[in-house]
């Protein structure tokens, strides 16, 4: 597609103009606010929402690049971090940082583990990540900047990781092992506890991809939901990636990593003074990062609170357990057991890749899986209200669908 050449205006435009302009250009995309959006958006009410835009505001200009000259976003990025490293069971020894989103979070992982290997043993080939096929694939694109071989491994019937088959790729240039809280095609859980396990005995780090459910899990584990331990209570974890833009419903963007230690920590910042003017050191892939997602991300987290959250999270979990119960009735089955609040159903009656094109045609963005064929949504406050038109217009959609695997190329619908 060529690049339209837009001239520079000789003079500036009136804000009137502009703002007109922006508020037209909205109007052709999709409309989150009433729920037609599977991804992209975390919601989570007009009071969140406020808070979080009047606080990025407020520090709006200021630099998360110069936590010295703006104290006020240091003490805030480190409550931020404390407050999650609270919810994940980090100890006195575990530290962390704010990034500006799951991807560079799990670049600066790998990154640390890399550098820790190199530390502490010879790497004879290249450094290799042993993760499942369901893991993001923000791994593989950090894999290939940093120079590191990426292993990916069949996922098991119930779409979790392998452990046993993970395990057997393991090598003596492996510098990490992933598990997925959740793993984003279907939402459901790898088993953590096993991973550590293998992790402990091999020796590897272990990276915890939770940048969905680091802010989600803990409050549905406090509501009763019996996931397994996942998080710095198993002694095999390393690191964690969890994004605050997703279910801490803060601005984005804002991510934070955490680790087991400082010794790990260590590795995950970058530190160079061979030029004029002086020490440079960031903990963080980018340099600028704009102060409000920092602002945001504290104010909204104070706001919320655990009460705040735990709302929050009970509605989500019971939304998702409508869509299962409501796909179920028309025939359909849920990928899996998704344990969060992302859900994917498939069909073994109806083509799943025209009941999506039903969907579309009916005003639905459409979030799908490849193997096996389904429909996915990651959930927020926006769907809760269109629930029962989303089930109406999915059983329409599967009334007009043909058999089961009529069309070979979801892509193509979509």
């Amino acid at each position: 597609m060529t690049t339209p050449r837009v001239a520079l205006p000789q003079h500036g435009i009136a804000w009137e103009t502009l703002k007109a302009e922006l508020e037209d250009a909205a109007t052709h995309d999709m409309d989150w606010r009433h729920g037609r959006l599977p991804a992209y958006i975390h919601y989570a009410g007009e009071d969140v929402l406020d808070v979080s835009k009047q606080a990025f505001m407020m520090y709006f200009s200021e630099n998360g690049l110069g936590l010295q000259a703006f104290r006020s976003l240091a003490t805030m990025e480190a409550e931020v971090v404390g407050m999650g490293l609270g919810l994940l069971h980090g100890d006195d020894a575990a530290r962390g940082a704010m990034t500006t989103g799951g991807t560079e979070s799990i670049f600066l992982a790998v990154k640390a583990a890399r550098d820790y290997a190199a530390a502490r043993r010879s790497i004879t080939a290249k450094p290799r990540i042993v993760l499942a096929e369901s893991a993001h694939p923000a791994f593989d694109k950090a894999a290939y900047f940093m120079g590191v071989e990426t292993v990916r491994t069949p996922i098991t019937t119930a779409f979790t990781a392998d452990p046993q088959v993970m395990a057997e790729q393991i090598n003596a240039d492996t510098i990490m092992i992933v598990g997925s809280v959740p793993a984003y095609p279907h939402g459901v859980v790898d088993p953590l506890p096993a991973l550590s396990g293998i992790a402990l005995e091999r020796g590897v780090w272990l990276h915890v991809d939770a940048c969905v459910g680091g802010y989600l899990a803990p409050f549905a584990e406090k509501l009763g939901r019996p996931i397994p331990a996942w998080d710095f209570r198993l002694p095999g974890v390393s690191s964690i990636s969890a994004d605050l833009h997703k279910y801490g419903y803060t601005a984005k963007g804002a991510s934070t990593l955490f680790f087991s230690c400082e010794e790990k920590f260590r590795h995950m910042g970058y530190s160079f003074d061979a030029w004029p003017r002086g020490q440079y050191f960031t903990h963080t892939l980018v340099g600028t990062r704009p102060g409000g997602a920092i602002a945001a991300a504290w104010a909204v987290m104070k706001f919320l609170g655990e009460d705040g959250y735990l709302d929050r999270t009970r509605r989500l979990l019971s939304l998702r357990q409508g869509i299962e119960d409501g796909v179920a009735k028309l025939g359909m089955h849920t990928l899996g057991r998704p344990e969060l609040a992302i859900v994917a159903y498939g069909s073994h009656q109806h083509d799943i890749a025209t009941v999506g094109a039903g969907l579309k045609a009916r005003g639905w963005g459409i979030g799908f899986t490849r193997n096996p064929p389904g429909i996915q949504t990651m959930l927020n406050m926006t769907h809760e209200p269109v629930l029962k038109q989303y089930l109406q217009d999915v059983a329409d959609s599967a009334d007009a669908a043909p058999a089961a695997g009529s069309t070979k190329d979801l892509h193509a619908v979509y």
